[in-house]
């Protein structure tokens, strides 16, 4: 067993008999990054997070592999459902260095925990046209102790970005009067008028933007908003990305026809999906929509709710 033996987090827990030294985030990690003169990893996750579980046991459950990690790297595991600041705060990291989003989110910092480089899921062996995970550890320890002054002179810039992306300050007035019509315009774009949703494969459900939708479909009194946001719903809920037995949606669909889905379920989707299906019902009074808000409650409470009446996020 490792440090996170200790932890309550259920994803820490998946780890803790890695043979990964992995730590909790906290400043015991930053004191050992800096008394050992190596980065610091941080890898970050939650328990129902389908790439994190394969790359868990590709590599982090590799005892050679976890060998070169523990020899050039602080290891720390994050659970994003447990910490969402530094999640949120390495997500923006990724960002600002211009690579996508996503989990397991693998960042490298320097002992003073500013980010250098980072990516997402990393396989044990080179395909897909990434490099291998056991190779990137490698990489970056050699950068670090070859290039050592350019990689803080890159930290200390991309931790500047992440400060300024962090730092939000509201506008003193109000958005120009144009911006719902230029946000229509934008999503209209993107439509893909056949299968519903916005671009192609992978095809997350669009909570917000159909919210949006549909209240400015009410504003302006126009049928396009409503036609997006309607068609975009029943095509969800007629393809595989919807459980046709048990009710409810499943994160997202691999494919741009919502057939395919990617098996796992969350909470906030289902509970945003569920009031827009409400709300579609209410617009059309086509019963098919309260079905699947029925439907969609019905699997809430049945799988995602304890006996004390807490909710589980997946």
């Amino acid at each position: 067993m490792n440090r996170l033996a200790s932890e309550t987090s259920p994803y820490l827990l998946q780890h803790a008999d890695n043979p990964v030294d992995w730590r909790p985030w906290g400043e015991d990690a930053f004191a050992e990054a800096k008394a050992r003169g190596v980065p610091i990893l941080v890898s970050i996750g939650y328990s129902a997070c389908h790439w994190c579980h394969v790359m868990a046991h590709e590599s982090f459950e590799d005892p050679e592999i976890a060998r070169v990690m523990n020899e050039h790297l602080v290891c720390v595991k994050v659970d994003r459902e447990e910490r969402p600041d530094v999640d949120e705060t390495c997500m923006n990291a990724i960002h600002v260095m211009g690579i996508p989003g996503g989990w397991p989110l693998n960042l490298f910092l320097t002992p003073e925990g500013k980010p250098f480089f980072g990516g997402t899921y990393f396989p044990p062996e080179g395909r897909y046209g990434r490099i291998a995970w056991p190779d990137l550890v490698r990489r970056v320890a050699e950068l670090w102790e070859e290039r050592r002054a350019e990689v803080t002179v890159q930290a200390d810039e991309l931790s500047g970005a992440v400060v300024e992306l962090s730092d939000f300050v509201a506008a003193p007035a109000l958005p120009e009067a144009d911006i719902f019509a230029r946000a229509t315009d934008a999503l209209s774009a993107r439509f893909d008028a056949r299968h519903g949703g916005f671009g192609g494969s992978p095809k997350f459900p669009p909570h917000e933007a159909l919210s949006f939708l549909f209240r400015r479909a009410r504003r302006t009194g126009l049928p396009r908003e409503r036609e997006i946001a309607v068609k975009t719903l029943e095509a969800m809920a007629k393809g595989g990305i919807y459980d046709q037995v048990g009710g409810g949606f499943h994160r997202y669909a691999v494919d741009d026809k919502w057939i395919v889905p990617h098996f796992e379920k969350m909470l906030p989707d289902n509970a945003q999906l569920a009031r827009l299906y409400v709300e579609a019902f209410q617009v059309t009074g086509d019963a098919f929509f309260a079905t699947i808000a029925r439907e969609t409650l019905d699997a809430v409470l049945r799988d995602f709710t304890e006996s004390d009446g807490a909710f589980r996020s997946a």
